[in-house]
Protein backbone atom coordinates (compact mmCIF):
# COMPACT_ATOMS: atom_id res chain seq x y z
CA UNK A 1 0.00 0.00 0.00
CA UNK A 2 1.41 3.50 -1.29
CA UNK A 3 1.49 5.45 2.02
CA UNK A 4 -0.82 9.25 0.87
CA UNK A 5 -1.62 9.71 4.31
CA UNK A 6 -1.50 13.62 5.38
CA UNK A 7 -1.76 13.34 8.99
CA UNK A 8 -0.99 11.49 11.87
CA UNK A 9 -3.29 8.82 13.12
CA UNK A 10 -1.61 8.04 16.46
CA UNK A 11 -1.49 10.92 18.92
CA UNK A 12 0.90 10.90 22.28
CA UNK A 13 -2.21 9.51 24.19
CA UNK A 14 -2.29 5.92 22.18
CA UNK A 15 -0.74 3.22 22.47
CA UNK A 16 2.30 2.25 20.73
CA UNK A 17 1.30 -0.11 17.78
CA UNK A 18 3.79 -3.23 19.37
CA UNK A 19 4.47 -4.85 22.18
CA UNK A 20 7.63 -6.70 22.84
CA UNK A 21 7.23 -8.75 25.94
CA UNK A 22 10.12 -10.43 27.04
CA UNK A 23 12.56 -8.61 24.42
CA UNK A 24 15.97 -10.94 25.76
CA UNK A 25 13.94 -14.26 25.93
CA UNK A 26 16.41 -17.26 25.14
CA UNK A 27 13.58 -20.07 23.89
CA UNK A 28 13.42 -21.01 20.33
CA UNK A 29 10.17 -19.79 20.12
CA UNK A 30 9.05 -16.89 18.59
CA UNK A 31 5.56 -16.28 20.21
CA UNK A 32 3.34 -13.89 18.17
CA UNK A 33 -0.11 -12.31 18.27
CA UNK A 34 -1.60 -10.70 15.38
CA UNK A 35 -4.90 -9.80 17.47
CA UNK A 36 -3.67 -9.75 21.13
CA UNK A 37 -5.35 -6.01 21.27
CA UNK A 38 -8.70 -3.88 21.27
CA UNK A 39 -7.33 -0.08 21.07
CA UNK A 40 -9.15 2.19 18.84
CA UNK A 41 -6.93 5.17 18.22
CA UNK A 42 -8.72 8.33 20.08
CA UNK A 43 -9.00 10.02 16.38
CA UNK A 44 -11.42 7.49 15.08
CA UNK A 45 -13.23 7.26 18.26
CA UNK A 46 -15.20 3.90 19.26
CA UNK A 47 -15.51 3.39 15.54
CA UNK A 48 -19.23 3.70 15.81
CA UNK A 49 -19.49 1.37 18.09
CA UNK A 50 -20.45 0.01 21.57
CA UNK A 51 -17.49 -1.26 24.29
CA UNK A 52 -19.43 -4.22 24.17
CA UNK A 53 -18.68 -5.22 20.43
CA UNK A 54 -15.47 -3.99 20.63
CA UNK A 55 -15.08 -6.91 23.44
CA UNK A 56 -16.27 -9.63 21.24
CA UNK A 57 -14.31 -11.69 18.77
CA UNK A 58 -14.90 -9.26 16.00
CA UNK A 59 -12.97 -7.11 18.11
CA UNK A 60 -9.65 -9.11 19.02
CA UNK A 61 -8.49 -12.49 19.90
CA UNK A 62 -10.36 -12.71 23.04
CA UNK A 63 -7.34 -14.04 25.71
CA UNK A 64 -4.48 -14.19 23.79
CA UNK A 65 -2.77 -11.16 24.98
CA UNK A 66 -3.01 -12.69 28.53
CA UNK A 67 -2.00 -16.09 27.51
CA UNK A 68 0.95 -14.96 25.28
CA UNK A 69 2.28 -13.03 28.27
CA UNK A 70 1.91 -16.08 30.61
CA UNK A 71 3.53 -18.46 28.16
CA UNK A 72 6.37 -16.25 27.35
CA UNK A 73 7.42 -16.34 30.77
CA UNK A 74 6.89 -19.53 31.23
CA UNK A 75 9.31 -20.66 27.93
CA UNK A 76 11.77 -17.61 28.10
CA UNK A 77 10.18 -16.63 24.72
CA UNK A 78 9.78 -13.11 23.09
CA UNK A 79 5.95 -12.32 22.42
CA UNK A 80 5.64 -9.44 19.79
CA UNK A 81 1.90 -8.78 20.08
CA UNK A 82 -0.50 -6.33 18.04
CA UNK A 83 -1.86 -3.37 20.44
CA UNK A 84 -5.16 -2.15 18.22
CA UNK A 85 -8.55 -3.51 17.23
CA UNK A 86 -8.42 -6.23 14.15
CA UNK A 87 -11.38 -3.64 13.71
CA UNK A 88 -9.16 -0.69 13.31
CA UNK A 89 -6.97 -2.65 10.65
CA UNK A 90 -6.19 -6.54 10.15
CA UNK A 91 -2.21 -7.31 10.47
CA UNK A 92 -3.00 -11.06 9.43
CA UNK A 93 -4.35 -9.50 6.18
CA UNK A 94 -2.08 -8.08 2.95
CA UNK A 95 -3.38 -4.87 1.54
CA UNK A 96 -5.13 -6.41 -1.00
CA UNK A 97 -7.32 -8.41 1.44
CA UNK A 98 -10.90 -6.78 1.28
CA UNK A 99 -11.20 -7.50 5.01
CA UNK A 100 -7.89 -5.45 5.74
CA UNK A 101 -10.34 -3.10 7.16
CA UNK A 102 -13.79 -4.94 7.30
CA UNK A 103 -16.82 -2.86 7.08
CA UNK A 104 -18.79 -5.96 8.39
CA UNK A 105 -17.85 -8.29 11.01
CA UNK A 106 -20.11 -11.46 11.96
CA UNK A 107 -22.95 -9.72 10.80
CA UNK A 108 -22.20 -6.15 12.75
CA UNK A 109 -21.92 -3.50 10.68
CA UNK A 110 -18.56 -1.12 11.37
CA UNK A 111 -19.66 2.61 10.51
CA UNK A 112 -16.06 4.11 11.21
CA UNK A 113 -14.93 1.64 8.17
CA UNK A 114 -17.36 2.62 5.87
CA UNK A 115 -16.19 4.44 2.84
CA UNK A 116 -12.98 5.17 3.92
CA UNK A 117 -10.46 7.21 1.52
CA UNK A 118 -7.19 5.95 0.63
CA UNK A 119 -5.24 8.96 2.79
CA UNK A 120 -6.98 7.28 5.94
CA UNK A 121 -6.74 3.55 4.70
CA UNK A 122 -3.06 4.71 4.19
CA UNK A 123 -2.68 6.09 7.78
CA UNK A 124 -3.68 2.79 9.17
CA UNK A 125 -1.43 0.59 7.43
CA UNK A 126 1.64 2.63 7.89
CA UNK A 127 1.20 3.67 11.28
CA UNK A 128 -0.34 -0.06 12.93
CA UNK A 129 0.48 -2.50 10.34
CA UNK A 130 3.72 -1.79 9.22
CA UNK A 131 5.54 -1.19 13.01
CA UNK A 132 4.13 -4.53 13.98
CA UNK A 133 4.90 -6.48 10.93
CA UNK A 134 8.48 -4.80 11.23
CA UNK A 135 9.00 -5.66 14.66
CA UNK A 136 8.77 -9.47 13.73
CA UNK A 137 11.22 -9.11 10.78
CA UNK A 138 14.03 -7.54 13.61
CA UNK A 139 13.17 -9.97 15.86
CA UNK A 140 13.66 -12.47 13.72
CA UNK A 141 16.93 -11.15 11.98
CA UNK A 142 18.44 -10.25 15.48
CA UNK A 143 18.20 -14.11 16.53
CA UNK A 144 19.42 -15.02 12.85
CA UNK A 145 22.68 -12.79 13.76
CA UNK A 146 22.66 -14.41 17.11
CA UNK A 147 22.83 -17.74 15.62
CA UNK A 148 19.41 -18.36 17.34
CA UNK A 149 16.78 -21.23 16.19
CA UNK A 150 13.58 -19.30 15.34
CA UNK A 151 10.01 -21.40 15.52
CA UNK A 152 7.00 -18.81 14.97
CA UNK A 153 4.64 -19.90 16.53
CA UNK A 154 1.22 -17.86 16.05
CA UNK A 155 -1.64 -17.21 18.68
CA UNK A 156 -5.06 -16.61 18.03
CA UNK A 157 -8.33 -18.20 19.42
CA UNK A 158 -11.74 -18.26 17.66
CA UNK A 159 -15.34 -18.25 18.51
CA UNK A 160 -17.62 -21.14 19.94
CA UNK A 161 -20.27 -20.09 16.95
CA UNK A 162 -20.71 -17.86 14.36
CA UNK A 163 -23.48 -16.25 13.09
CA UNK A 164 -24.62 -17.08 9.40
CA UNK A 165 -25.95 -20.24 7.63
CA UNK A 166 -24.46 -22.95 7.64
CA UNK A 167 -21.84 -21.24 10.50
CA UNK A 168 -24.39 -21.26 13.51
CA UNK A 169 -23.03 -24.56 14.56
CA UNK A 170 -21.12 -25.16 17.78
CA UNK A 171 -17.99 -25.95 17.11
CA UNK A 172 -15.97 -29.01 19.11
CA UNK A 173 -12.57 -28.24 18.83
CA UNK A 174 -10.56 -27.27 22.01
CA UNK A 175 -7.71 -26.29 19.93
CA UNK A 176 -6.86 -26.19 16.15
CA UNK A 177 -3.52 -25.86 14.72
CA UNK A 178 -3.32 -24.42 11.27
CA UNK A 179 -0.70 -24.71 8.49
CA UNK A 180 -0.32 -24.85 4.79
CA UNK A 181 3.05 -23.85 2.92
CA UNK A 182 6.42 -23.61 3.90
CA UNK A 183 7.84 -26.54 6.38
CA UNK A 184 4.49 -28.23 8.26
CA UNK A 185 6.80 -30.21 10.14
CA UNK A 186 6.33 -28.95 13.74
CA UNK A 187 2.92 -28.19 12.73
CA UNK A 188 1.75 -31.87 11.95
CA UNK A 189 4.53 -32.86 15.18
CA UNK A 190 2.44 -30.05 17.44
CA UNK A 191 -0.78 -32.22 16.36
CA UNK A 192 0.45 -35.40 16.98
CA UNK A 193 1.29 -34.31 20.87
CA UNK A 194 -1.88 -32.85 21.34
CA UNK A 195 -3.89 -35.98 19.99
CA UNK A 196 -1.92 -37.68 23.05
CA UNK A 197 -3.76 -35.47 25.34
CA UNK A 198 -7.03 -37.12 26.28
CA UNK A 199 -9.41 -34.02 27.35
CA UNK A 200 -8.91 -32.33 23.90
CA UNK A 201 -10.82 -32.40 20.46
CA UNK A 202 -8.26 -31.31 18.25
CA UNK A 203 -8.57 -29.64 14.96
CA UNK A 204 -6.21 -29.85 11.79
CA UNK A 205 -6.80 -26.62 10.05
CA UNK A 206 -9.87 -26.53 11.55
CA UNK A 207 -11.92 -23.83 12.92
CA UNK A 208 -10.05 -22.76 9.71
CA UNK A 209 -7.95 -23.27 6.99
CA UNK A 210 -4.69 -21.88 6.87
CA UNK A 211 -4.29 -19.80 3.67
CA UNK A 212 -3.38 -17.21 1.01
CA UNK A 213 -5.89 -15.26 3.27
CA UNK A 214 -3.39 -15.63 5.92
CA UNK A 215 -0.27 -12.93 6.19
CA UNK A 216 1.51 -13.18 9.04
CA UNK A 217 3.17 -16.83 8.37
CA UNK A 218 3.31 -16.81 5.57
CA UNK A 219 5.64 -13.60 4.94
CA UNK A 220 7.61 -14.50 7.58
CA UNK A 221 7.75 -18.45 8.02
CA UNK A 222 7.42 -19.39 4.31
CA UNK A 223 10.39 -18.24 2.41
CA UNK A 224 13.20 -19.51 4.90
CA UNK A 225 10.95 -22.73 5.82
CA UNK A 226 11.22 -21.73 9.20
CA UNK A 227 9.50 -24.03 11.34
CA UNK A 228 5.93 -22.88 12.33
CA UNK A 229 2.52 -23.42 14.21
CA UNK A 230 -0.59 -21.20 13.99
CA UNK A 231 -2.71 -22.63 17.13
CA UNK A 232 -6.48 -21.57 17.26
CA UNK A 233 -8.04 -22.04 21.20
CA UNK A 234 -11.49 -21.87 21.88
CA UNK A 235 -12.38 -18.29 23.43
CA UNK A 236 -14.52 -19.97 26.01
CA UNK A 237 -11.55 -21.76 27.39
CA UNK A 238 -9.83 -18.50 27.69
CA UNK A 239 -12.63 -16.26 29.27
CA UNK A 240 -10.92 -16.33 32.70
CA UNK A 241 -7.84 -15.45 34.24
CA UNK A 242 -7.74 -19.07 35.21
CA UNK A 243 -8.24 -20.60 31.93
CA UNK A 244 -5.48 -18.43 30.38
CA UNK A 245 -3.25 -19.84 33.40
CA UNK A 246 -4.21 -23.66 32.49
CA UNK A 247 -3.90 -23.05 28.51
CA UNK A 248 -0.59 -21.68 29.26
CA UNK A 249 0.88 -24.82 31.25
CA UNK A 250 -0.44 -26.83 28.58
CA UNK A 251 1.30 -25.09 25.73
CA UNK A 252 4.47 -24.60 27.75
CA UNK A 253 4.46 -28.53 27.91
CA UNK A 254 3.67 -29.58 24.75
CA UNK A 255 5.36 -26.86 22.71
CA UNK A 256 9.10 -28.18 23.42
CA UNK A 257 7.88 -32.10 23.01
CA UNK A 258 6.82 -31.44 19.62
CA UNK A 259 9.89 -29.61 18.51
CA UNK A 260 11.45 -32.54 20.63
CA UNK A 261 10.62 -35.00 17.79
CA UNK A 262 12.22 -33.27 14.94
Amino acid sequence: MNSTASQTLLGTEDAAPVRVINPKGASSFLLIGDHAGNAVPKALGSLGLSEAELSRHIGWDIGIGELGALLSEKLDAVFVRQSYSRLVIDCNRSPSQPDLIAEVSDGTVVPGNAGLGEADRAARFDEIHTPYQAAIAAEIARRDAAGMTTVLVALHSFTPAMKGALRDQARPWHIGILHDGGDTAFAHALLDVLRDEADLVVGDNEPYRMDLIDYTIPRHAYPQRRLYAEIEVRQDLLGSSEGCAAWAERLARVLPVALGLL
